[in-house]
C-alpha cells in the first residue's frame, strides 16, 4: 500500500507539473486536470497523498494541490469517514499548522490560505460539539511563532466570514457556531487585542532600534527575498543582528496587519461592549496605528467599521471620545503624512507624477472615518442621551475642510453627505463654528464646482488621482455630474445659514468672471477659430459661477426678510452683466442663465425691464459669424434656444410684471419676423408662446381673442388653405411635397422648395401647438366672471369656462386629423415604395431614442461642435418624428386648455378612430408613442371634468377606445414605447382619478379588453426572448458578420419587452391592489444587532400579506372574463425573465386577486380544479426560473404556502401537483398535510411551518447557470445546542390556566 501511495503521489507531481507548465499543450494540460480530479473523486489514497504532498520539502505549487486533496477531503467525505479518521485527519491537519510552513516572511500566501480552509471546514463541521477545545488549541499554536500566529487570525477570519457574512452553512450550524462565538467573544476579543498589542510593540522597539533605518535602506537595495531562498548579494555590508532584527520586524508588522483584518471581520458584527469596553481601548489603539505607515491601512478599515456601527443612541455614546484633541491629532497627522507621500515622481529624471495607491487608498479610508464620526455626531447631539457639542468641533470641521478641498475629486465628494447633515442639524446648524465654517466650505465650492480632473488630461493636480478611479473621460463626466448635483444642494443648504456672505461670494465670482479675458485654453472649439470648447478653462469657470448663482439666488428669497434683501448691489451686478458682451457661445448661455438668475431683483426695479428684454432678444438672433446659411453648431442653437426659454420663463412666471410692456415686446416680435433674421420656426413659435402667456393677464375675452385672430390669421390661412389640405389628404402628394421621393445629395444645400415646404408644415403645427398650450382664461372665478370667460354652470354648480383659442383651434383641427392619418398611411408598402434611395431609412428609429433605450450616452466632450441634424436622412427623420410628435402634443394640450368645448365636439372619438388608428397594421412601433400619450390626455383630462355630461355620454366616448383595442389583439402592431406611454402616462392617472360611479361605465370596458390583449401580446413576446437565450451558438459563424447589429436590435426590443411588463404589471397593480403598510415598531438604528443577526434568517421571509383590493379592483372582479384576464396575467408573468417583475407581483398582485376570486366562489360557485393547478403550477415554474435568486425565493415560497394552505382543503389536486416534486419526501408531505388539515393535530410556529414548506418544494427551486454543475457540500446537523426539553405532561388538560381560574364559577375566593 505504501508503495502505491508513493507512485501515486509521484505521478500526481508529474501531473500537477504538467499543468502548471506554460510549454504545456492544451491537450496533455486537459489530461493531466482530468487525472487529477478523477483522483480527488475516487481514490482511497486521498488522504496520504495530500499529506504527503503538502509536506514544505514540495515545490509549492504541489503542496497547494495537496492542500486542495485534503480540503476536498472534508468538504465531500467527512460524512462517510469513521470517527477515528476523523481524528487523524485534525491531527494532522493541526500538525501542519504547528510545523508543516515556512517562516511567515518566506510562506506563500495561497498557501497559508489553503491551511486556514481546511482547518475551518473542519470547525464547521465538528464544533463546539465534538471539538469543545479548539479555541484552546488556536491559543496554543500562537505560541510557537509568527507563522502560527498568523494562521490562527487568517482561521479565525474565514471563520466569522463563512458563518456570519457569507452564511455558508446549514442554519442549526450556523446558529450552533454563532451563540458559541458570542458566548466566548470576551475571550476570543481579549486575545486578539493581546496578539495585536504585543506585536505592535515588538515591531516599534524593533523598528526604532539605532541605525535601523540607514540599514533598511541599504538592505532593501541588496537584499531579495524569495519563496525559501535568501539571495544576499551584499550581505557582507549588513551586520547580521540588523539583518535578524529587521525580519524580526517585519514578521511582527506582518502578525500585526493580519490581527488588524481579523478584527475587522468581528467588529463589524459583535457586540458594541467590546468595541468600546476599557474606555474605548480598542479605538484609541486604531487612532495610534494610524501613524505607522505599514499599519495604517488596515487601522484605518477597522475603524471605519467601528464607528459607521448602528444601534441603540446611548451605546453609541462612547464614540464621542474620539472628539478628544489627541484621537482628532493622531486622525490629522495620519493624514498629512499619507497625503505628502501620495503622490511621487515617476522617476527621477521626468516631472510626471503618479499616485501611491496605498496611500491614497489610506487617505479614502481616512475620509470615509470622518464622515462616519460625523454621522454619529448628527445622531447623538440633540437626542436623548443629551450629548453635548464638542469643544473641539471646530477642529473636526477642519480637518473635514482639508479633505474637501484635496486636489482628489472623490476624496472632495466623500464629504458632502457630512456637509449636508451638518448644516441642515437643528442643533449644530447654529452654532458659531458651524456658520463660519459654512462660508469657508461656500469659498471651498467656487473650486471644487470647476469641472476639471479628466483622466486623460494633465492640466489639473486631480488628473492624476482620476486615473486612479476612473477607466476614462466619460465615467469621470458621469461621476462629476452627479457630485455637481450633490455639491448644489450642500451649496443651497448652506445658503439658508449665511444668505448674506453667500450672495457676496456669488457676486465677487461673477464680477471676477466678467472683468477676466477669456481664456480658450489648448482645446478650442472645433467649428470655429478663437472660440472654447467645453474644457477651456474659462467655460468651466463661467459654468462653475453659474451653477453656485443659481443655488445661491433661490435661497436668499426664502431666508431672507424683504428689506433685508441686497437690491441695490444685485442690480449693480445685472448692469454688468447685460452690458457684457461675448461672441462665444458656451459663455454667452452662461451669461443668459445669470441674467435669468438675478431677474427676481428686477420685479424691484421695473426699469431695467427693458434692457433684459434687449438683451435676451438680441440671442435670439445669436450668430458666431456672418455666413447665416452654415450649420449652426449646438452650441450656437443653445444659445438661441436658450434665450427663448428664458423669454418664456420670464412671461410665464411674472406676466403681470411684463404686461406693461406688451406693444414693445409684440411690436419686437413683428420686426423680428418680418426682417431676415433666421428665425427658425421653433424660435418663431416661442416667441408667440410668450405673446400669449402676456395676453392671459388681458382678463378679457374679447380682447384676447382679437389678439389671437391677429397673431394666428397667417397660420389659419395657411393650414385651411385647398393647396395643404390637398398636400394633406394624399400620401404620394404629400412625400413629393416634402421631397422625400427625391434623390439628395449630402453636399446639396437644403434651401430648396421642399425644405421650405417642410418648414411651412413645421411652423403651423409649433405655432397651433404654442397657442392651444398657453391660451388660458384667468384662475379667479370673479375675473374670469368680468372677463367673459365663463360660459354657463354645471347642474353641479361648477363654472364651464371657455377659451380665447377655441374658435382657432376648432378650423384648425379637420387638417390636423388629415395629416395624422396620412402619416399613418405613409408605412403602407406602396408609399414606402415612394421613398427615394436618400431617404429609405425616414421612417426608422432615430439613435438618438436608442440610445435613451439602450442607457448609451453620446460623447459629450465635443457635442456641443457638431451640427444637430449631419445628413439629409438625419434631418428627414427628425422631420417625420417631431411633425408625428406635434400633432398629438397639439390634441393632448387642446383637452387640458379647452376642456369642455374640446370633449363636447361632435362626433371626436370617430374622428380620432379614423385618423389615429388607421393603417395600425403598418405603423413602426416607434411612431405609435405620441399617439397613445394623446389618448392618455383626452381620457385624463375627460375624467377631471366629466360630471357635466351624463353617464351615457361618458360610455359613449369611451366604449369605441375598448372596441378598438379588443380588435387589435389579433396582430401585435402596437409597440413597446407605445404601450409605456399609455399605461404609465395615461391609464395610471386615469385609474387614481376616476370616480367611482363611472368604473362600471368606464374603466371595465376599457380595462378588459386592455389587460387581454396585453397578455396575448406580452407572452408571445417573452417566448421570443426565451428562444433566443435557449439557443446555444447555433450557426455562430453565419452570423458574425452581423452580429452586432443583430444583438444590439435584440437588447433593445427585450428592454422594451421588459418596461413595458414592468408598466403593465404596475397599471394592474394600481387598478387593483390598495397595500396597507405596517407602522415600523421601533427606530431602525435602535435594534439589537445581535438580535438583528441572530434572527437574519428568520426575518428573511415575507409577512403575512397585507394588501387588499381596491374598490375598483373589486368592480373588476365581478366579472368572470376580466377576473380570468387578470389571473391568467399575473400569474403567467412570474416566469418572464424579469426579477423585479416577479418580486413585486409575487408579493402584492397574485394572492390578493386569488383569495378574492376564492372567497367569492365560496359563496357562487368554485373555481375548477385544472385552474387551480395552474395558478399553482405557474409559481412553481417561476420558482425554477427566478428560484436561484433569495428575493424571489422568498416571495414565491410564500406565495406557493398561501395558495397550498389555503386551497388544499377544497382542491385535492394540489398534493397530486406536490407529489411530482423531484426528491420531495412523501413522508413529510403527509405530515404537513395531516397538520393542515386535522384541525385537531400539534400546530406549529409559522417559522417552522415555512421552513418544511420550503423543503418540501426545495426540487422546484432552479439554480443560476454558474451553480447548476457544482458539486453539492453537505454539512450534518450536530445535536443542537438550543434544543428545548419537552413537557412531561399536557398542561392545557390537566392544569387550569390564570385566567380560567380566575372566571372560573367553581372559584370562590372573590
Amino acid at each position: 500500500m505504501a508503495d502505491q501511495g508513493a507512485a501515486m503521489c509521484e505521478q500526481l507531481i508529474k501531473a500537477v507539473n504538467v499543468m502548471m507548465d506554460a510549454e504545456t499543450s492544451q491537450i496533455y494540460r486537459l489530461e493531466a486536470l482530468k487525472f487529477c480530479e478523477e483522483f480527488k473523486e475516487t481514490s482511497a489514497f486521498c488522504v496520504p497523498c495530500g499529506l504527503q504532498l503538502a509536506d514544505k520539502a514540495q515545490p509549492a505549487v504541489v503542496r497547494h494541490f495537496g492542500l486542495q486533496i485534503l480540503e476536498h477531503v472534508i468538504k465531500f467525505r467527512w460524512n462517510n469517514m469513521q470517527q477515528q479518521e476523523k481524528v487523524q485527519l485534525k491531527e494532522c491537519a493541526m500538525q501542519l499548522l504547528s510545523k508543516g510552513t515556512h517562516s511567515i516572511l518566506e510562506e506563500e500566501s495561497h498557501i497559508k490560505d489553503a491551511l486556514s480552509r481546511i482547518t475551518v471546514e473542519m470547525i464547521k463541521r465538528e464544533w463546539p460539539q465534538h471539538w469543545p477545545d479548539m479555541l484552546k488549541e488556536m491559543e496554543a499554536l500562537t505560541s510557537q511563532g509568527e507563522a502560527q500566529t498568523e494562521l490562527v487570525m487568517l482561521i479565525l477570519l474565514r471563520l466569522a466570514e463563512d458563518v456570519i457574512t457569507f452564511q455558508t452553512l446549514p442554519t442549526q450550524r450556523r446558529r450552533d457556531i454563532q451563540h458559541t462565538l458570542t458566548q466566548n467573544m470576551e475571550s476570543i476579543f481579549s486575545f486578539m487585542m493581546a496578539i495585536l498589542h504585543v506585536n505592535v510593540e515588538d515591531y516599534r522597539k524593533l523598528k526604532s532600534s539605532p541605525g535601523h533605518e540607514l540599514k533598511v535602506r541599504e538592505y532593501c537595495c541588496a537584499f531579495t527575498l524569495t519563496s525559501r531562498t535568501y539571495e544576499c548579494k551584499y550581505i557582507d555590508h549588513l551586520s547580521v543582528t540588523l539583518f535578524a532584527l529587521h525580519i524580526q520586524a517585519r514578521a511582527h508588522c506582518r502578525v500585526a496587519v493580519a490581527t488588524l483584518n481579523t478584527l475587522a471581520g468581528y467588529i463589524d458584527w459583535v457586540s458594541l461592549v467590546y468595541i468600546t469596553s476599557g474606555n474605548c481601548h480598542l479605538l484609541e489603539m486604531l487612532c495610534l496605528l494610524l501613524s505607522e505607515p505599514d499599519l495604517q491601512l488596515e487601522a484605518a478599515e477597522c475603524l471605519l467599521i467601528a464607528i459607521s456601527r448602528k444601534g441603540k443612541l446611548e451605546d453609541r455614546k462612547p464614540f464621542m471620545l474620539l472628539f478628544d484633541d489627541v484621537a482628532i491629532h493622531y486622525i490629522l497627522s495620519g493624514a498629512q503624512s499619507a497625503d505628502g507621500l501620495a503622490i511621487c515622481k515617476k522617476s527621477p529624471e521626468s516631472q510626471a507624477v503618479q499616485v501611491v495607491e496605498r496611500r491614497y487608498i489610506f487617505l479614502k479610508r481616512l475620509c470615509q472615518v470622518l464622515c462616519a464620526l460625523g454621522g454619529q455626531l448628527c445622531s447623538l447631539v440633540g437626542s436623548d442621551v443629551e450629548v453635548e457639542v464638542p469643544a473641539n468641533l471646530s477642529k473636526y470641521m477642519e480637518a473635514i475642510l482639508a479633505f474637501t478641498t484635496h486636489s482628489s475629486q472623490f476624496l472632495k465628494s466623500s464629504t458632502l453627505a457630512t456637509w449636508g447633515s451638518l448644516f441642515r442639524h437643528e442643533t449644530l446648524s447654529k452654532e458659531a463654528v458651524v456658520v463660519e465654517m459654512a462660508i469657508k466650505y461656500l469659498r471651498a465650492s467656487m473650486i471644487n464646482l470647476v469641472k476639471t480632473g479628466f483622466p486623460s488630461r494633465d492640466d489639473n493636480p486631480s488628473c492624476g488621482y482620476s486615473r486612479v478611479d476612473f477607466d476614462s473621460d466619460e465615467d469621470f463626466n458621469l461621476f462629476f455630474n452627479s457630485f455637481r448635483a450633490q455639491q448644489g444642494e450642500v451649496v443651497r443648504i448652506a445658503c439658508r445659514i449665511v444668505p448674506l456672505e453667500a450672495f457676496q461670494i456669488a457676486a465677487e465670482w461673477l464680477q471676477y468672471q466678467i472683468a477676466s479675458p477669456i481664456d480658450t485654453g489648448d482645446t478650442t472649439s472645433k467649428s470655429a477659430e478663437g472660440l472654447c470648447s467645453l474644457l477651456s478653462p474659462s467655460v468651466v469657470q463661467w459654468d462653475a459661477m453659474t451653477v453656485f448663482m443659481e443655488c445661491m439666488i433661490a435661497q436668499i428669497f426664502k431666508n431672507l426678510e424683504e428689506e433685508k434683501l441686497p437690491i441695490d448691489q444685485s442690480m449693480e451686478l445685472l448692469q454688468a452683466v447685460l452690458n457684457y458682451e461675448t461672441k462665444d457661445p458656451l459663455i454667452l448661455s452662461c451669461v443668459l442663465t445669470n441674467v435669468s438668475a438675478l431677474f427676481p431683483f428686477v420685479t424691484r426695479r421695473q426699469h431695467f425691464l427693458p434692457q433684459i428684454l434687449y438683451k435676451l432678444f438680441k440671442a435670439i438672433t445669436f450668430e458666431v459669424g456672418q455666413d447665416n446659411k452654415a450649420p449652426r453648431t449646438r452650441a450656437v442653437k443653445n444659445v438661441r434656444r436658450h434665450a427663448c426659454s428664458s423669454i418664456i420663463k420670464i412671461c410665464r412666471d411674472y406676466p403681470q410684471f411684463i404686461l406693461p410692456c406688451f406693444d414693445m415686446f409684440y411690436n419686437h416680435v413683428k420686426k423680428l419676423f418680418s426682417s431676415d433674421a433666421s428665425l427658425t420656426h421653433m424660435e418663431k413659435c416661442s416667441l408667440m408662446e410668450a405673446l400669449v402667456l402676456i395676453s392671459n393677464q388681458f382678463k378679457d375675452f374679447a380682447k384676447q381673442k382679437a389678439f389671437l385672430d391677429e397673431l394666428m390669421a397667417s397660420v389659419v390661412a395657411e393650414w385651411t388653405s385647398e393647396e395643404i389640405r390637398h398636400v394633406l389628404s394624399d400620401p404620394a402628394v404629400f412625400l413629393s411635397f416634402v421631397g422625400a421621393d427625391q434623390v439628395v445629395t449630402e453636399h446639396s444645400k437644403d434651401t430648396d422648395a421642399t425644405g421650405l415646404n417642410r418648414g411651412r408644415l413645421s411652423f403651423c403645427l409649433y405655432a397651433m401647438l404654442g397657442v392651444v398650450k398657453r391660451a388660458r382664461w384667468p384662475a379667479d372665478l370673479e375675473e374670469a366672471k368680468a372677463g367673459g370667460f365663463v360660459a354657463g354652470y354645471t347642474p353641479a354648480g361648477a363654472p364651464i369656462y371657455r377659451n380665447p383659442c377655441t374658435a382657432h383651434f376648432l378650423v384648425l383641427l379637420p387638417n390636423l386629423l388629415l395629416l395624422i392619418r396620412t402619416h399613418n398611411s405613409l408605412y403602407m408598402p406602396e408609399n414606402m415604395a415612394r421613398l427615394s434611395e436618400t431617404f429609405a431609412k425616414a421612417h426608422e428609429v432615430m439613435d438618438a431614442e436608442k440610445n435613451v433605450v439602450l442607457g448609451l450616452s453620446q460623447h459629450l466632450l465635443d457635442i456641443y461642435d457638431s451640427p444637430v441634424y449631419r445628413t439629409n436622412l438625419e434631418r428627414m427623420q427628425g422631420f417625420f418624428t417631431t411633425l408625428y410628435d406635434n400633432c398629438f402634443h397639439v390634441l393632448g394640450s387642446a383637452g387640458q386648455s379647452l376642456q369642455q368645448e374640446f370633449y363636447t365636439i361632435s362626433g371626436l372619438a370617430e374622428e380620432i378612430n379614423r385618423s389615429a388608428f388607421f393603417s395600425l397594421d403598418h405603423v413602426p412601433d416607434h411612431r405609435l408613442r405620441p399617439m397613445i400619450h394623446i389618448l392618455f390626455c383626452h381620457l385624463l383630462q375627460f375624467i377631471s371634468c366629466c360630471h357635466p355630461f351624463s353617464h351615457t355620454h361618458v360610455y359613449n366616448i369611451f366604449f369605441p377606445i375598448s372596441v378598438i383595442l379588443t380588435k387589435m389583439s389579433y396582430c401585435f402592431m402596437l409597440s413597446e414605447n407605445f404601450l409605456n406611454k399609455l399605461l404609465r402616462v395615461f391609464l395610471r392617472q386615469l385609474v387614481l382619478s376616476c370616480p367611482q360611479e363611472y368604473y362600471d361605465s368606464l374603466l371595465c370596458p376599457l380595462l378588459g379588453p386592455l389587460f387581454a390583449y396585453m397578455q396575448q401580446r406580452l407572452n408571445v413576446k417573452w417566448q421570443v426572448i426565451n428562444q433566443r437565450t435557449s439557443v446555444n451558438g447555433e450557426d455562430e459563424e453565419e452570423e458574425v458578420v452581423c452580429q452586432d447589429s443583430q444583438v444590439t436590435q435584440e437588447m433593445l426590443e427585450e428592454q422594451l419587452v421588459r418596461l413595458l411588463t414592468r408598466e403593465v404589471l404596475d397599471l394592474l397593480s394600481v387598478s387593483c391592489i390598495s397595500k396597507k403598510v405596517p407602522e415600523p415598531a421601533a427606530n431602525k438604528e435602535e435594534i439589537e444587532e445581535e438580535d438583528m443577526m441572530m434572527d437574519s434568517v428568520q426575518t428573511a421571509a415575507p409577512a403575512q400579506p397585507t394588501e387588499e383590493l381596491t374598490e375598483l379592483g373589486k368592480c373588476l372582479m365581478k366579472h368572470e372574463n376580466i377576473y380570468m384576464t387578470l389571473l391568467t396575467l399575473s400569474f403567467t408573468s412570474l416566469s418572464w425573465k424579469d426579477t423585479t417583475n416577479c418580486h413585486r407581483t409575487a408579493s402584492m398582485v397574485c394572492w390578493t386577486l386569488l383569495r378574492q376570486v376564492a372567497q367569492s366562489m365560496v359563496v357562487g360557485g368554485n373555481l375548477l380544479p385544472e385552474a387551480v393547478t395552474w395558478f399553482y403550477t405557474s409559481v412553481l415554474r417561476a420558482l425554477q426560473v427566478h428560484g436561484q435568486h433569495e428575493v424571489c425565493n422568498s416571495t414565491l415560497s410564500q406565495l406557493a404556502m398561501l395558495i397550498y394552505e389555503n386551497l388544499r382543503p377544497r382542491y385535492m389536486e394540489l398534493r397530486a401537483v406536490m407529489t411530482q416534486i423531484p426528491n420531495i419526501s412523501v413522508e413529510a408531505l403527509d405530515q404537513y398535510d395531516h397538520r393542515l388539515m386535522d384541525p385537531n393535530a400539534q400546530k406549529v410556529g409559522d417559522k417552522k411551518r415555512k421552513d418544511q414548506f420550503k423543503k418540501l418544494i426545495a426540487g422546484t427551486v432552479g439554480k443560476a447557470l454558474c451553480q447548476q454543475f457544482r458539486k453539492e457540500v453537505h454539512i450534518r446537523n450536530l445535536p443542537s445546542l438550543f434544543k428545548k426539553p419537552k413537557p412531561d405532561k399536557d398542561v392545557l388538560n390537566t392544569e387550569a390556566l390564570g385566567l380560567a381560574a380566575l372566571f372560573s364559577p367553581e372559584n370562590n375566593a372573590l
